[in-house]
């Protein structure tokens, strides 16, 4: 490991603290008081993913924090931990627990939509707001690339990621859309915090037990459907991820979820780094959501339209209060006809 990405991480480390929950020693970074925002991690990814939108969060006012899920960034890796996505929520729900979370909002990206479903399956009661960046309700619908590839990589002698110069390339292409927003040795500490100790055997662990089935879908969009969840919801997508396209995925969720429109920023897949003021920016707000009887005309099929003025996640209904999650970026909605 390089010098200077061992000095990143040192920083990293030093940023936040190390805490244990279900018997398993984490990470988290945390700034700000407030009322909470839990930041969800997906995968291959850790705390690191929100080290510029921390800082944003907390000047705004609020506790802002993302921990690290077993076999990823600064959490250990247990080899008889539960590397499934159930396990890794079940670990999520403890984790809030052990850092005195009894009510919060949450953003989830990439695969963290999935552990943070699973977790907020567990306790639906204290989730303020909910907020997708980038994620995945559809789980039967996205084979991970790395699936494939762990189902081979079962040695010790196999790699968990690619070489460093292709890791930097690929970040560059499919993850952020202006690399000069990430210095080079900033993209290594991603690769770095995933091999670690056990050379990432954490996390092909978790890539080869993640299952595909029709009726977890059913479970996921069940808790982004703002007919009946007693939370709020929002979307925000970087439309140019290739990753998890905005015309599949993210239209996909915004179905799933009947707003009636979704914000879209010019990003790609780890918005994070090149556009961490948009997840923070105080213009669009969420507004508490009232469930609604399940008749319900379905929505059209979205078509890419952004339009200023409105605002995703809000309710005809009379707001309560305005949670904190704000987002400055273009609403995209179904368009009529699409």
């Amino acid at each position: 490991m390089a010098t200077a990405v061992a000095r990143l991480i040192e920083a990293h480390h030093d940023a936040g603290r190390d805490f244990t929950a279900a018997g398993v020693q984490s990470f988290v970074r945390e700034e700000g008081s407030g009322e909470p925002i839990v930041l969800m991690h997906g995968l291959p990814s850790s705390a690191w993913l929100y080290r510029k939108v921390i800082p944003l969060l907390a000047a705004a006012g609020h506790r802002a924090l993302c921990f690290d899920l077993p076999g990823l960034g600064l959490a250990s890796r247990p080899t008889d931990f539960d590397y499934t996505i159930p396990g890794l929520g079940a670990f999520a729900a403890a984790a809030v627990d052990t850092l005195g979370l009894q009510r919060f909002h949450l953003v989830v990206h990439d695969a963290g939509g999935p552990v943070g479903f699973e977790m907020l399956m567990r306790i639906p009661e204290r989730i303020a707001s909910l907020t997708l960046l980038n994620t995945i309700v559809a789980l039967d619908d996205v084979p991970f690339v790395m699936e494939r590839y762990a189902a081979v990589a079962t040695g010790p002698h196999w790699p968990a990621m690619p070489p460093v110069g292709m890791t930097r390339k690929i970040f560059t292409t499919v993850g952020i859309g202006d690399p000069s927003a990430t210095p080079r040795d900033e993209v290594d500490v991603y690769r770095e915090l995933v091999l670690r100790e056990d050379d990432g055997r954490g996390y092909l662990a978790i890539m080869r037990n993640i299952e595909h089935k029709a009726e977890i879908r059913a479970r996921y969009e069940s808790v982004v459907d703002t007919r009946t969840v007693p939370y709020p919801v929002q979307i925000l997508w970087g439309a140019d991820d290739r990753v998890l396209p905005l015309k599949k995925h993210g239209w996909g969720a915004l179905r799933a979820s009947h707003l009636p429109a979704m914000f879209t920023i010019p990003g790609k897949h780890y918005f994070q780094e090149d556009h961490p003021q948009e997840i923070a920016a105080p213009r669009a707000r969420l507004r508490p959501r009232r469930p609604r009887p399940r008749r319900h005309r379905p929505p059209q099929a979205p078509a890419h339209t952004p339009r200023s003025g409105s605002t995703a996640g809000s309710s005809r209904s009379s707001p309560t209060r305005t949670p904190p999650i704000r987002m400055s970026s273009r609403p995209s909605r179904p368009a009529s006809g699409s």
